[in-house]
């Protein structure tokens, strides 16, 4: 395939609201709702890098972020972020006081029971940071499911629900944030973390001296989504048909290539 131009995020915008008519939202739409208050509501956790995170100057930014800020400009509204404990999320989604949910968030039966999924916009896997080589290179479930080994994962994510369905001697550590995992391997008060691939890399980009190995594991299939408020037909629509441009453009690949470099994250 050959190389695209490394556009700003600005032309993107550009490009993909050439492809779709102006939004315009019928009644009991939560496109109306956005729209007449002139500006989409963002939940995240703000606590995953490269995804959703703080930078040095105190702004959430990230991959999920520039991907609202593109929705928010195809609609022609501003873009307000709420940054909120991943756990709560869903439930901040369900009682109306965010309008969509892009949080590294992984579709599950169970999530999707609660709540509208489009996507996936990205899969991965779940991998292993750890100072022990041996254990990164661990090639199947077994052997992380040993009582000696004490995981890091944060709460409410699929890694817990991982981890405490599949790998139930492991010791587990939840977290509230993924800073507080690394701590805790690079302090030595936990074997490893364990989380999806992109957290993995921002992880080992971010705390170069701490020693970390990681390797991406073949145990699961991670489609990552966006979270809608269930039973509205046209925002679904518009999302699904907003990510179609998005990948027909190669949006996509150029987000890809500001935040993860050449690491190749799948669409599908």
């Amino acid at each position: 395939m050959p190389r695209t131009l490394r556009l700003p995020v600005v032309f993107l915008i550009l490009i993909v609201a050439a492809w779709l008519p102006q939004a315009h939202a019928g009644a009991d739409s939560t496109l109306d709702t956005v729209i007449d208050r002139g500006r989409l509501v963002l939940g995240t956790s703000g606590n995953m890098p490269s995804m959703s995170f703080f930078d040095a100057n105190g702004k959430v930014t990230g991959f999920d972020i520039d991907l609202a800020r593109l929705m928010a400009s195809i609609m022609e509204v501003k873009l307000e972020i709420r940054v909120m404990p991943f756990d709560q999320l869903l439930s901040a989604l369900e009682s109306g006081d965010v309008d969509i949910v892009i949080s590294n968030m992984t579709i599950t039966p169970r999530r999707n029971l609660r709540v509208a999924f489009v996507g996936p916009y990205m899969t991965s896997g779940k991998c292993v940071v750890t100072k022990d080589a041996a254990l990164a290179k661990g090639e199947n479930r077994g052997d992380l499911n040993t009582d000696e080994t004490s995981l890091a994962v944060l709460s409410g994510s699929t890694s817990a629900d991982f981890a405490r369905e599949l790998l139930p001697n492991a010791s587990l550590i939840k977290v509230q944030d993924y800073d507080e995992a690394a701590m805790l391997v690079k302090e030595d008060k936990a074997d490893g973390m364990l989380t999806d691939y992109p957290i993995c890399m921002a992880t080992l980009k971010t705390h170069k001296d701490a020693g970390f190995v990681s390797v991406l594991s073949l145990l699961t299939y991670e489609p990552i989504g966006i979270a809608l408020p269930a039973n509205d037909a046209q925002f679904i629509n518009f999302t699904e048909n907003m990510l179609e441009r998005l990948d027909k453009t190669n949006a996509f690949e150029e987000l890809s290539k500001r935040w993860f470099g050449d690491i190749r994250l799948k669409k599908h």
